[in-house]
């Protein structure tokens, strides 16, 4: 189903549920967004589980991180049908 992306606000794509607290965490039945595939790749590889449970928990503090910000700058330029591929962060632990 096509609509628009709780984060980057592209329209129409096709979106996932994206659990706002990583289920692991207890996030089940805790608040969810309704992101595009882009920016749900993008947001787990820039972020641990530990840290969206912990911080990154609501689409505004996601928006507001410096590395989303310059994602989201970027991604809102680009076609909603292209297929957009994700890099892991550099900064993130595995």
């Amino acid at each position: 189903m096509e609509k628009t992306c709780d984060l980057c606000h592209r329209y129409p794509v096709k979106t996932t549920e994206h659990h706002l607290i990583p289920k692991q965490f207890g996030g089940v039945e805790g608040p969810t967004a309704m992101l595009c595939t882009a920016c749900h790749r993008q947001i787990h590889a820039l972020f641990t589980n530990e840290e969206l449970a912990s911080f990154y928990h609501s689409i505004e503090r996601l928006q507001d991180h410096p590395a989303m910000k310059k994602y989201l700058r970027w991604v809102k330029k680009q076609d909603p049908e292209k297929k957009i591929t994700t890099r892991k962060s550099n900064r993130k632990k595995r």
